[in-house]
């Protein structure tokens, strides 16, 4: 009988060892080969992180049988403050990096072509033309420290301000916060106080009075409740006042330290395909904050034909200093443009 116990507890405990043996196994078979940690500016419930960053994770992880994982890091919690992410993907801070090259002004000159007013049209034709642009003249220029996955970028700009501002005299003394070099010239020469910041100041430059409006897309404002902060909404019909653009990259060692099986489901989740995935996202969340500005009773303008004209004339002149400062330092303005143009133009047909 005692033999008989002995053995019964025996074979319990063998089969224990074996459980946590196979439990072991199981969760070294599920942990991942590769763990990257993707860092970016904006809290993690924005229409981005939510509706591009997140789904384009998940599909990594699946599609690499679980052997990616990519961490998520949203609201500079790694640290630094927006300007300093692309340094940080260089450097090895973060292993991938989403942010806007005008966070830096001067470094990226060649993205600043689809910054220019009154260019862009539809926001996914455009993140096409921004791609292929980007393979024939900034990947191996102003993009050579990283491994680009991805350039689009965001929907039509809209002046979002406390009094209304119809036509381009109304700017006269507003001090208007925009995202880029070209913006901020635009806006200085139309008579505003330009102001540059990244964007997760601005709820709070506005509350306390540090500026008067600010220039976004529609999909940011409901993260940054700018419907709250501010009435009133400039919106320009089918024209599209201004764009800005993004970048996706990746650190160059990390990327290339991974295994070629690894490197394939990177590379098929990057370049023109997701670029206009993610440029026709964030266009389409455009409509929901827009719609609940409405709902709020805010004050929606929206141009006419004759009042955008206005502004056309006024912003013409950036765009031609634009293209003679990139020509006079050697950087082919005019090509760039005309090439922007063109592609822009044959994305959209």
């Amino acid at each position: 009988m005692i033999n008989t116990r002995r053995s019964i507890l025996q074979f319990m405990g063998a089969s224990a060892l074996t459980a946590v043996g196979l439990a072991s196994m199981a969760t070294e078979a599920l942990a991942a080969d590769v763990t990257l940690r993707l860092h970016q500016f904006l809290p993690a419930q924005a229409a981005v992180p939510r509706n591009i960053l997140q789904p384009w994770m998940d599909k990594i992880a699946a599609e690499s049988d679980g052997r990616i994982e990519i961490q998520h890091f949203p609201a500079m919690q790694l640290g630094g403050k927006p300007p300093e992410l692309y340094d940080q993907v260089v450097d090895g801070v973060a292993d991938i990096v989403w942010t806007l090259p005008g966070y830096t002004p001067g470094r990226f000159p060649r993205t600043e072509v689809f910054e220019l007013p009154f260019s862009m049209t539809d926001t996914e034709a455009g993140s096409k033309a921004y791609w292929q642009l980007g393979e024939e003249t900034m990947l191996d220029q102003d993009f050579k420290d990283v491994k680009v996955l991805g350039l689009w970028m965001h929907g039509p700009g809209v002046i979002h301000s406390k009094d209304p501002i119809e036509t381009v005299e109304d700017l006269n003394g507003v001090k208007l916060r925009a995202p880029t070099r070209v913006t901020n010239q635009m806006f200085s020469s139309m008579g505003a106080t330009a102001v540059g910041m990244p964007i997760p100041a601005v709820p709070e430059a506005l509350s306390k009075g540090v500026i008067d409006a600010t220039v976004i897309p529609w999909e940011v404002t409901g993260a940054l409740k700018t419907s709250e902060l501010v009435k009133n909404h400039t919106t320009f019909g089918n024209d599209v006042l201004y764009t800005a653009t993004f970048v996706l990259a990746m650190n160059k060692d990390r990327y290339e330290s991974l295994p070629d099986d690894l490197k394939a489901v990177i590379d098929a989740n990057s370049g023109m395909d997701f670029s206009a995935m993610a440029g026709k996202q964030m266009a389409a969340d455009d409509a929901a904050p827009a719609a609940m500005a409405a709902e709020m009773g805010n004050n929606i303008i929206e141009l006419s034909d004759d009042q955008i004209a206005g502004w056309k004339a006024a912003a013409a002149p950036t765009i031609d200093a634009w293209v003679a400062e990139m020509d006079q330092n050697g950087l082919d303005g005019t090509g760039l443009r005309a090439r922007a143009l063109e592609l822009i133009e044959a994305n959209s047909n």
